[in-house]
């Protein structure tokens, strides 16, 4: 891995993000931008003023202008205003993230002759336009960046894109934060017992993301075999009031944990007997790496882009989607069979260590900026 202190090159980069929420993408934009600033990068960030990604990145330091992306007969003008301020902070390279600030800033950066631009794809959904869609990814791109192989699969074959111009780069762990030794969240009030197994999910809630499948499977695990276990769902989202329906129509509200939006995050997954991830697709979820990271078992769906970290038998256990009984089985065998889960949980780790840090997922973009501008 390279030294970062070692990367002589600095860039002036623009990122944008259109998204009101906080979620993985924006934990990833974010990521970069701090990366970048750390070795010495001018780097700013344009979204919305009302956006959570705006104001976090304002109050770690950022370099932010604020953007409106819904005003489509203001298209035009927000285009050349746009423009405008590209050329004059000289920026060398521009990354959108999402489909409404992807059409500004790409023309924005056309206009003003940005050297570079980066189209990033973070989810693996369908693409609603495709034709008009290949002006952005095919024709004025000169690089795409996916968080997964199977989204990459799926550009490569819709766009017939030429694979040396798309990387697929998960988002790097910090090491040092997402570490096995420190702190844990207490969660004993919650508990029944001490010996309680803990099933843990760090995710925005939306239906996709199984977490009904999860409450099945707690149920099944208690009716047929015996298993009380607590499941603590860290995150807020818009099907909050769905899945708790589904808790309590599988009776299993005693056994759930909702803790809303938290920052804590290593000490709470350091509490963790398993990090469950059904979710019904995925790129490659951020907290699947982390858990890797820290030793935590995983327990995943085998959708998306999950099986490329989430190695059946080699990193932790797949299950098919939307199946509660083989979650509710994999749970079982994590939590019985002990010295397979320990062995497993090792490799995770060095596999993060060697091919998914923060440090490496930084090498890997500076590698793509300098392949494209040189020492320019």
């Amino acid at each position: 891995m390279a030294d970062s202190n070692s990367l002589k090159r600095v860039w002036r980069i623009a990122h944008s993000e259109a998204s009101l929420g906080w979620g993985g993408q924006e934990h990833r934009i974010l990521a970069e931008i701090n990366g970048f600033r750390r070795r010495g990068s001018e780097v700013w960030l344009i979204a919305p003023v009302d956006s959570q990604i705006y104001q976090r990145a304002s109050q770690a330091g950022v370099q932010v202008l604020a953007q409106r992306f819904n005003q489509r007969c203001l298209l035009p003008f927000h285009v050349l205003r746009l423009a405008w301020w590209l050329r004059r902070h000289r920026i060398e390279i521009v990354n959108p993230h999402s489909s409404r600030d992807g059409w500004l800033l790409t023309l924005a950066a056309r206009i003003a002759r940005v050297p570079l631009i980066i189209r990033s794809r973070h989810f693996d959904v369908p693409i609603p336009n495709k034709s008009l869609s290949r002006l952005m990814y095919k024709e004025w791109s000169h690089h795409i960046i996916t968080t997964s192989p199977k989204i990459t699969s799926s550009l490569i074959s819709t766009f017939d894109l030429d694979p040396r111009g798309i990387t697929t780069l998960p988002t790097g762990v910090d090491l040092e934060r997402f570490k096995p030794e420190g702190t844990k969240a207490d969660f004993s009030t919650y508990l029944p017992s001490p010996q309680t197994p803990l099933i843990g999910m760090i995710t925005v809630i939306r239906a996709a993301k199984g977490i009904q499948i999860l409450a099945e499977a707690t149920h099944l695990l208690k009716t047929q075999h015996g298993i009380h276990v607590h499941c603590i769902i860290a995150g807020e989202g818009p099907a909050l009031d769905y899945v708790k329906s589904v808790v309590s129509q599988f009776s299993v509200g005693n056994q759930f944990t909702f803790l809303g939006h938290r920052e804590d995050v290593p000490e709470i997954m350091r509490a963790f007997d398993i990090i469950a991830i059904p979710s019904f697709h995925e790129a490659i979820p951020q907290s699947g790496l982390q858990a890797l990271a820290m030793g935590v078992p995983v327990v995943a769906s085998d959708v998306g882009g999950i099986p490329s970290i989430i190695k059946q038998g080699e990193t932790g256990r797949l299950v098919p989607p939307h199946d509660a009984a083989a979650l509710a089985a994999a749970i079982r065998e994590t939590l019985e069979e002990k010295l397979q889960t320990q062995a497993l949980c090792r490799t995770g780790q060095e596999f993060i260590v060697n091919h998914h840090s923060l440090d490496t997922m930084l090498d890997r973009l500076d590698a793509i900026y300098r392949q494209h501008l040189g020492e320019r």
